[in-house]
């Protein structure tokens, strides 16, 4: 049996790099694909994803669409302002976010499946607010097709990843398939740091830890994302050309009763007036999927989830979202959804 003690002091210059490639090319190299998939899951929550099949060329056609976004005039930006959609979805001012209270010193665009709105009716969970239509630039409709497409491409990447991952602990591969399929609830984030606030703080976003299954972040060569490492410290990740950066969020960690780690995680804001960009897709199952505790021959060797007050676990996925996006965004939660700040 695969042991998982640290046998040397780790190297904090670089996250584990996963090829997912390596899932076809044979037994052997499949075998050593789930060794390394398994040990970064479970020691560090964090590696670099390469071989995943997504090319330069659908890359280049988000980042291409994205940057003209950031580049429109500002009044074409706060026209699709996040606080004129109950479903949280559209443009977030610098400064707007909040992660823990404090200010994300970063403006970005919301993007989720584009679904006709579904305002909850009685004895409906209030979750249901959350599916509903993106904001788009009139101006920009490239903007819509490659966001909608790299949502679909990143899903199926993330599918075939979680697929493995499960494989790599000995669980089932499908085991989880029944929560996604088409009502599957992913999201994107476009994100622009536009620099130092010039207050004197440093938070491009809060530490915290993401609440789905896996994120799958594209960032450019500037830095910034830092890791929360074993040795109770924070590392830089330096970017790697042609990776993703893929991190676990709670579910997983619930999921597998604390085997599998969710980490928490920031972002320093870049120094001076230097932007920098980047592109978090969120895995995350449908609203209403409650997440049963996965089989697999490790589980006596979980040592439990990690427990925050302040941050409960819902079985249903979706009031751990609907938690989190009345936190993060106080003002589209003050304008449309007033009555659940008062419940909670």
């Amino acid at each position: 049996m695969t042991t998982h003690t640290l046998t040397a002091t780790p190297s904090y210059d670089q996250l584990p790099i996963i090829d997912l490639s390596a899932a076809d090319r044979g037994t052997q190299a499949r075998a050593l694909l789930h060794a390394q998939l398994h040990s970064a899951a479970h020691d560090v929550g964090f590696f670099q994803l390469v071989g995943h099949g997504v090319t330069r060329a659908e890359t280049d056609a988000l980042l291409g669409a994205m940057r003209a976004f950031f580049a429109l005039p500002g009044a074409d930006r706060l026209a699709l302002d996040n606080v004129n959609s109950p479903h949280f979805r559209g443009y977030t001012r610098t400064g707007d976010e909040r992660t823990a209270g404090a200010r994300d010193w970063r403006d970005q665009l919301d993007i989720g499946a584009e679904r006709p709105a579904r305002a909850p009716g009685p004895g409906e969970p209030p979750y249901w607010w959350l599916q509903g239509p993106n904001q788009w630039p009139a101006a920009l409709p490239e903007l819509r097709t490659a966001a909608l497409a790299w949502i679909d491409r990143l899903s199926a990447v993330a599918e075939r990843l979680l697929r493995e991952l499960l494989t790599a602990i000995g669980a089932p591969a499908s085991f989880y398939d029944p929560i996604f399929g088409a009502e599957a609830h992913p999201h994107l984030k476009l994100v622009r740091y536009p620099g130092s606030a010039g207050d004197g703080t440093d938070q491009g976003v809060g530490a915290h830890k993401d609440y789905g299954f896996l994120t799958l972040l594209l960032q450019d060569r500037v830095g910034g994302l830092q890791v929360h490492r074993e040795d109770g410290r924070f590392h830089d990740v330096p970017p790697l050309e042609g990776a993703f950066v893929v991190n676990l969020g709670e579910l997983l960690e619930v999921a597998t009763n604390g085997y599998l780690l969710a980490t928490n995680h920031r972002v320093v804001s870049p120094p001076g007036a230097t932007e920098r960009f980047s592109v978090p897709f969120f895995y995350n199952p449908r609203l209403d999927a409650r997440i049963a505790p996965v089989p697999f021959p490790h589980a006596a060797q979980a040592p439990g989830i990690t427990t925050d007050p302040t941050n409960p676990l819902y079985a249903e996925y979706g009031y751990n979202e609907l938690k989190g996006k009345l936190r993060a965004h106080p003002l589209v939660a003050e304008r449309h959804h007033s009555d659940l700040l008062v419940a909670g």
